[in-house]
Formats: structure tokens, sequence, C-alpha cells
């Protein structure tokens, strides 16, 4: 399957990958890479960055929301290959070089398996390398608060909940807000479509992931590029309220 590359705004993209957005920011021949998809996603990926008019030689970092399986898939890949820098939040940079581990269980997976949709998602996850270990050997934090010296100028705000370190990335000028699971419009398990949380079970703190939704809602934005599901157009507070409503 051939990578699925939208433009939402200047110099903006969402590709939609097997299961888990990512988001490619340009500016002249000069590219920011939000996430990676899964191991699986490779293909993919590659071809994203071809289709946009560029290579993975032009990425000048890749920002990582969280360090799941299914974002961190190919952040190694690139570092290893093409030097690229791998930027995270400070609390999730031991995450992704898997010092720890903040992922739902094979053990929570099992005893959710009777949900709709989970045995034909878990199957993918398998066949998608969502089970390796792919862990990043030198991440970074941020280099400083604010804007990020990158194409797109993404702003890393932390929101935590989902990984102790989450971040979603605002772009103030464009309007957007990159969510990554911090706000999701879809899943492949979850019965109901646009603004959300993910279900309960892929959450390290529940808790604190509803909270993380009054700051994303405090984001300037009308254009939400979330990493499962459809973007959503709309005031980003809007979306985060309707998320924090369907949570309780």
């Amino acid at each position: 399957m051939g990578a699925d590359v939208r433009q939402v705004a200047d110099g903006t993209y969402l590709v939609h990958g097997s299961h888990t957005n990512w988001v490619i920011l340009t500016e002249g021949d000069a590219m920011t890479l939000v996430d990676t998809g899964y191991p699986g996603d490779r293909r993919q990926l590659l071809d994203s960055l071809a289709a946009v008019g560029s290579s993975p030689e032009a990425v000048e970092a890749v920002l990582i929301t969280h360090a799941h399986n299914d974002h961190l898939g190919s952040a190694e890949y690139l570092r290893a290959a093409h030097g690229t820098p791998v930027l995270l939040h400070e609390a999730e940079v031991p995450h992704a070089r898997r010092d720890f581990l903040q992922q739902v269980s094979v053990g929570t997976i099992l005893r959710n398996a009777w949900r709709p949709g989970v045995l034909p998602w878990t199957v993918h996850v398998l066949r998608s390398g969502g089970t390796e270990r792919h862990p990043v050997a030198a991440p970074a934090p941020f280099p400083a608060p604010g804007a990020l010296d990158l194409p797109g100028r993404p702003v890393p705000v932390h929101t935590p909940g989902h990984t102790d370190g989450h971040c979603v990335f605002h772009l103030p000028a464009a309007g957007v807000v990159i969510s990554g699971d911090a706000l999701v419009s879809g899943h492949a398990i979850s019965r109901i479509e646009g603004p959300q949380l993910l279900p309960d079970l892929f959450h390290h703190d529940r808790a604190r992931a509803v909270g993380s939704l009054d700051v994303i809602a405090g984001l300037d934005g009308d254009l939400l590029l979330p990493g499962h599901g459809a973007l959503h157009r709309g005031p980003v507070k809007d979306a985060a309220e309707r998320a924090r409503e369907r949570a309780f």
C-alpha cells in the first residue's frame, strides 16, 4: 500500500500510515518529520518523503510525540543511516532508549480481546513490527523552550498521561496542532469517530491524559492533526473539550 499523503496547509502534510499518522513540515528543500509510524511502515514513510519531492537526507530532525512503537518505528533507522537527530521531551528520552517501556502489555491486550476490533488490531500490530525492539541509540531532548529552529517552527508542548513525556507540537502561524496520541479522532478499536481520548488501556496515566486536554484546549488553532484518525477542522479548544466530555 502506498503512502496516503495529504497537504493540509502551506508546507504541512498529514500522512496516513497503516494505522498511525505522521506529519511532514517543509521549508524550501528542508523538512521536519513528526513521528515515523510502525517499523513495518518504513516503505510508506520513505514513499511519503518522495511524494512531497524530498528524501531522507533532507530531514533536519525527527520529532517524536512519544516513544510507542507505532510512532518510533523508523526513528533509529533515520538516525543511524542518515545522521538525523531524534528529539523528544526530556522525560521521553529514556523511554526512546528503552530504559523502560510505558506501553500496553500483552496481558492487558489478552484481557481486552473480547472487545470489538481488538483481535484484528492485534494481528496488524504483530505484522507491522509493533512488538519488535527498535530503541533509539542517541535520542536528545529539545534544545530549548519555545519554537524549534526547524522547518515549520514547531513548538513542543508537554502533554503527559499517554506517556510521561508525551508532547504535542503547535504551529501557531498555521493554526495547527499535531496532537499525537494525546487527542485523536479515531482508532481501530474505538467505536466512535471525532475528537476523543484513546481507549483507557493505552494510557500510562489516564488522569494525567485527561488533564492534558486542558493544555491542548489552550492552544490557538483550527486544524488538528492526530496520531490516529482523520484530520479535524474546527477550533482545537472545542475538540479538546469534546474529548473531555466523552472521557466521562
